[in-house]
């Protein structure tokens, strides 16, 4: 789905919230490798809230791992995380 340009990978149904997925295996990378990603995905992340919030939708991402999940939140504490357990 693409909204205010940005593609997400999916809509919940019944609410206004977009997701990102994401199915790296982010527990398996050494910790230089783990902070790059997340640098990454901290930037691309920054885009999708942008054009979710201007379209008036939440925006939530999904990771396979609550390491995961956990590096993302102490790099961004506001981030509404989930893990979902989806594997890659």
């Amino acid at each position: 789905m693409i909204v205010g340009g940005v593609r997400f990978d999916a809509l919940q149904v019944g609410v206004r919230k977009l997701w990102e997925i994401k199915t790296h295996q982010f527990d398996s990378y050494n910790p230089f490798i783990r902070r790059r990603e997340i640098e990454t995905e901290l930037e691309q992340i920054e885009k999708e809230q942008e054009a979710a919030a201007a379209c008036e939708y939440d925006y939530v991402i999904g990771v396979g791992t609550q390491a995961h999940k956990d590096a993302l939140l102490e790099a961004a504490p506001l981030l509404d995380v989930v893990v979902t357990g989806c594997k890659r």
